[in-house]
C-alpha cells in the first residue's frame, strides 16, 4: 500500500512539474520589437527605431561592420511612438516624428497615456549623423525631404517648411484650397508634387517657388493620387480613381473599383491614360504599391490575377507583365536609389507551412529575374536595399526569438542587438505553433495556428484567438506588427498557463487570395467570416486533448466583435470571452440619406447590418465577459463598449470590464499593455481551469 502511495504520489509531482509555470506575462512581454528600418540614399547606412518595454529609440549602423549605435535617449515608459523616420538625400541628418498615434485616426493627435497635467507634443526630431545630436524642430507631422539641409512637413493640410540648422522659423511654403495628404521632392530637389483633396476630386499639383503659380496636373473631376516623378524629373505619372459619389446601386453587390495610370510630360504639358485595371473584381484598386524604375518604365500592384502581385508597364506601349507569378501574396515593397531592384516580404517558400510565414524576395527590373533571398522556418519582413548593391536589411524573428534587425551582405547574415534581448525573456521555454487546417461550413479552408505545451492533464481547456484588422495574417512566428507580436506573446503565455490556443485566420484576412481576403456577405453585409471562427471552435472542442466544455475566446479591435458575436450567439460552445475594444453595434452603418434617390436594398441591407451585430443577439448572451477599452482609442471608438455595457446593465447581465483612461488602440504605454494582458489571461483561467 505505502508503495502504491509513494508511486501515485511521484506520478502527480511529475505531472505537476510537467506544467510548472515556468515565465510570467511581463517576462514574455519583453520582447524586441523594431520599426521605422529606413536606409539612406547615400553610402551603407541604416537606422530603425527599437521599442524596449515601452522605452522607444532610434539606432544607427553603417557599413561595412553595421554596429548598432543608439542615438536618442528617451529611457521612459510614456507612450511616445517614433514614426517617418528617414534620411536626407545627402544622408547627413536623420529626421523623424515623435508623439501621435499613427495606427489609426487623428495620428497627428497628441497621445497623453501617462495622463500628465500638460499634454505632450507632437514634434519633428532632427539628428545630425556629424555630431550625433538630437533635437526637436517644431511641432508637425508627416515629413518629406528634398531641399538641401530642409525638412518639409504637413501641418493643417498645409506644407511648412523649416532650416535643418536652426537659423529659422517654421515657414508655410504656399497655400491651397483643400486639404494635402502627400507630397515628394523632383529628383533635384527643385520641385515638390502634392495631392490636394477638395472633397468630391483631388488634384495632382507641381509647387516650384513662391514667384511661379501652381500647375494642375491633367485636372478633372476625379480623384488624382500617388504621383510619381520620372527619375529625370520630366515626367509625373499617378492613379486616377472617380470622382463624385455616383449612383445609388445596390449596396449589397460587390462592385468592381475602377482604377488608371496616368502619365504626364511636364514639358510638353500633356497626359494620357497609359493603362487601365481589368474591369473585375480582383482589379479593383486596392492602394497598390507604385513607382517608376531607372529606364522611365513603371512598377505597380495590383490584385488582378486573384493574388496581390508586382507587375511591370511599358511608358511607351502601355503593356504589363507580372514580375512575381504564384498563388503567394507580396507586400512591404521596396525600390533601390537607382530604381533597378525590388525587394518585397511575401508568404511563399518550399514548405506547405511558408504560407504562414514572410520570406525575403528580390526583383532586377533590368532582366526581370525574381530571386528568393530567405527561406526556412523563420520570419523575414519590411525589407530594406542598402546602398546601390546587393546588401540589405530587415526584420527578422523565429518562432521563439522575436524581431531584430537583420543584415545581409551577399555573403553572411548578421543579427543586430541581440543583446537587447533581456536576461528573463523565456526564448527558449515558448512552443512552437503548429499549422492547422479546417475547413467552414461552406467548405472554405480556414488556416490556423495551434499553440500547446507539452504534458498536462489529458484534457486542457481551449481558447480561440481572434485577430483585429481584419486585413491581417498572424503567423508560425512573431508579427512583423507590433499589436500582433504582443498577442503573440499572450497566447504563448497562455499556452505556458496549460491552454490550448488556436489562432484563426479567418476570412477578411491576407494572404490566402482574394476570394478569401474579399468575399461577399463579409462584415455588416452578413458577417460570413464568423462561420470561420465558429468551426475554428468546434475544431478545437474535437481534439482529443481539450475538453469541450472549457472553450473560450478572446480578441481586440475586429477580433472584439468577432469575440462578441461568438458569446452572442453561440455561448453554448463558447463559455467565456474577453473582448477587447471590439465593435458591436453597426446599425448604424448605414446613414438614411435625405435625397429621393436611395438604393434599392438599403431596407435589406440595414436589416442586415443589424443583424451582424452583437448586439442583436444579446438575449442569447449568457458566458462570462471582459470588456476591454482605452478612452483616447481612435480606430474603435469607446462609445461602442459604453453601449454594449449599457444594454447588458439594462437587460440585469453581469459582466466585468476595465477602462484604460489615455491610452489608444494600440496600447501606446507599455505597462498599459502588460495589464490588459494580464487581466484577459487571469480571466481565462478563472473560468476554465479547473
Amino acid at each position: 500500500m505505502k508503495r502504491s502511495l509513494l508511486l501515485l504520489l511521484c506520478l502527480l509531482i511529475t505531472a505537476s512539474s510537467v506544467q510548472a509555470q515556468s515565465f510570467t506575462m511581463e517576462q514574455v512581454g519583453k520582447f524586441s520589437f523594431p520599426s521605422e528600418l529606413s536606409s539612406s540614399p547615400t553610402g551603407e547606412k541604416i537606422a530603425w527605431a527599437m521599442n524596449e518595454q515601452g522605452k522607444r529609440n532610434v539606432y544607427f549602423a553603417e557599413g561595412p561592420e553595421f554596429t548598432p549605435k543608439k542615438l536618442t535617449d528617451f529611457n521612459e515608459d510614456d507612450g511616445q511612438e517614433i514614426s517617418s523616420l528617414q534620411f536626407t538625400p545627402d544622408g547627413k541628418w536623420l529626421i523623424f516624428v515623435r508623439g501621435g498615434d499613427h495606427g489609426g485616426g487623428n495620428a497627428s493627435s497628441p497621445v497623453n497615456a501617462q495622463n500628465l497635467p500638460i499634454l505632450p507634443k507632437v514634434e519633428l526630431w532632427k539628428i545630425s549623423l556629424a555630431s550625433g545630436k538630437a533635437e526637436p524642430i517644431t511641432e508637425g507631422d508627416a515629413p518629406f525631404v528634398g531641399f538641401p539641409d530642409k525638412v518639409a512637413f504637413l501641418k493643417s493640410g498645409q506644407i511648412w517648411t523649416i532650416d535643418l540648422t536652426g537659423t529659422t522659423k517654421p515657414n508655410q511654403l504656399f497655400e491651397v484650397k483643400g486639404s494635402i495628404r502627400s507630397a515628394s521632392f523632383s529628383p533635384d530637389g527643385s520641385k515638390l508634387a502634392f495631392v490636394s483633396n477638395r472633397g468630391s476630386h483631388s488634384l495632382v499639383g507641381v509647387y516650384q517657388d513662391e514667384n511661379t503659380p501652381i500647375e494642375w496636373i491633367a485636372p478633372s473631376f476625379h480623384r488624382n493620387v500617388m504621383p510619381q516623378w520620372s527619375p529625370d524629373g520630366n515626367e509625373i505619372a499617378f492613379i486616377r480613381l472617380r470622382g463624385g459619389s455616383g449612383a445609388a446601386f445596390p449596396v449589397l453587390e460587390p462592385r468592381h473599383i475602377p482604377w488608371e495610370i496616368w502619365i504626364a510630360n511636364l514639358a510638353e504639358k500633356t497626359a494620357k491614360q497609359l493603362w487601365k485595371a481589368p474591369e473585375t473584381l480582383p482589379g479593383s484598386y486596392s492602394y497598390p504599391f507604385f513607382s517608376f524604375t531607372g529606364d522611365g518604365n513603371l512598377v505597380f500592384q495590383s490584385y488582378e490575377d486573384g493574388w496581390q502581385h508586382l507587375y511591370t508597364l511599358d511608358s511607351e506601349s502601355g503593356k504589363s507583365k507580372i514580375l512575381t507569378p504564384g498563388e503567394y501574396m507580396v507586400e512591404q515593397v521596396k525600390i533601390n536609389p537607382t530604381k533597378s531592384k525590388l525587394i518585397f516580404s511575401a508568404n511563399t517558400g518550399e514548405s506547405p507551412e511558408d504560407i504562414d510565414r514572410r520570406h525575403i524576395g528580390t526583383v532586377d527590373l533590368l532582366n526581370s529575374k525574381l530571386t528568393w533571398e530567405t527561406s526556412g522556418t523563420g520570419i523575414e519582413a519590411n525589407p530594406v536595399w542598402i546602398g546601390n548593391g546587393n546588401k540589405k536589411a530587415f526584420f527578422s524573428a523565429t518562432a521563439q526569438r522575436s524581431h531584430l534587425i537583420a543584415v545581409n551582405t551577399g555573403e553572411q547574415t548578421m543579427l543586430l542587438q541581440e543583446h537587447l534581448i533581456p536576461d528573463d525573456f523565456p526564448q527558449n521555454s515558448l512552443v512552437i505553433p503548429k499549422q492547422v487546417k479546417f475547413s467552414a461550413p461552406d467548405g472554405t479552408t480556414v488556416y490556423g495556428q495551434l499553440f500547446e505545451k507539452e504534458g498536462g492533464p489529458a484534457k486542457k481547456p481551449g481558447v480561440i484567438f481572434a485577430h483585429g484588422g481584419p486585413q491581417r495574417q498572424m503567423l508560425l512566428g512573431w508579427s512583423y506588427m507590433d499589436y500582433y507580436s504582443n498577442t503573440y506573446a499572450l497566447n504563448q503565455y497562455l499556452a505556458e498557463l496549460g491552454f490550448v490556443v488556436l489562432s484563426v485566420n479567418y476570412r477578411l484576412g491576407i494572404g490566402y487570395g482574394y476570394e478569401f481576403h474579399r468575399p461577399a456577405n463579409g462584415y455588416y453585409r452578413g458577417a460570413v467570416e464568423y462561420q470561420d471562427i465558429k468551426a475554428g471552435g468546434e475544431f478545437l472542442a474535437n481534439l482529443p486533448q481539450v475538453d469541450a466544455e472549457r472553450i473560450g475566446i478572446y480578441g481586440g479591435s475586429y477580433g472584439g466583435y468577432l469575440t462578441a458575436l461568438a458569446l452572442a450567439r453561440d455561448s453554448d460552445l463558447f463559455k467565456v470571452g474577453v473582448d477587447i475594444h471590439g465593435v458591436h453595434d453597426l446599425d448604424g452603418r448605414y446613414e438614411l440619406p435625405e435625397t429621393y434617390e436611395v438604393a434599392p436594398d438599403l431596407d435589406e441591407a440595414k436589416k442586415i447590418a443589424w443583424e451582424s451585430s452583437p448586439m442583436s443577439d444579446l438575449g442569447n448572451w449568457t458566458s462570462p465577459v471582459l470588456f476591454i477599452h482605452s478612452d483616447d482609442d481612435r480606430n474603435v471608438g469607446v462609445s461602442q463598449t459604453a453601449a454594449i455595457i449599457r444594454r447588458f446593465e439594462e437587460m440585469g447581465k453581469s459582466y466585468e470590464a476595465l477602462l484604460i483612461p489615455g491610452d489608444t488602440h494600440h496600447w501606446m504605454k507599455w505597462s498599459n499593455m502588460i495589464r490588459v494582458d494580464q487581466a484577459t489571461a487571469d480571466f481565462l483561467e478563472k473560468h476554465l481551469m479547473d
